[in-house]
């Protein structure tokens, strides 16, 4: 079946055989390696991307349920070079590590700050909750977007 989505500001358009995950297709098929494989069970966030306006695991969505779809991954958020603002913030803050879980966890913080500029430390726990991080402890990725939410102010 051939599926059309907008993909990181543009129209792509693939072919899926079977029972494809959208994470499969992105990484295997459309060479989109920052949205990471690890649970296959939508339980670590590694996989998170912003699809139609909602962050979601692609490992869970089936990549023929996806056409018609705008979706958004890591690579998306970035613009002529420079880095976005959730990216930019982590780095500051030491909130990256070993980086498996850093895609995921930028991708649902962007989405996050795009519909609430001004979140609580409450409504990024909450926002954040579905992403998994076996290295930092969390305190340096609450505290990045803390900072980005009073900057927003």
């Amino acid at each position: 079946m051939n599926v059309t989505i907008t993909l990181n500001g543009e129209a792509r358009m693939f072919d899926v055989a079977g029972p494809e995950s959208l994470l499969s297709v992105l990484r295997n098929d459309l060479d989109l390696p920052g949205t990471k494989d690890a649970c296959e069970q939508g339980e670590c966030g590694s996989c998170t991307v912003n699809m139609d306006g909602e962050a979601l695991c692609s490992c869970l969505v089936m990549a023929v349920d996806a056409d018609g779809s705008i979706v958004l991954t890591v690579e998306g958020l970035s613009s002529e070079g420079e880095l976005h603002a959730v990216q930019d913030a982590m780095l500051k803050h030491g909130a990256v590590q070993c980086g498996f879980c850093t895609p995921g966890i930028v991708v649902a913080g962007s989405r996050l700050l795009e519909s609430n500029p001004h979140p609580t430390e409450i409504e990024i726990r909450e926002a954040l909750s579905g992403n998994i991080c076996r290295c930092t402890g969390y305190g340096a990725i609450l505290r990045a977007f803390e900072d980005l939410a009073a900057e927003e102010s």
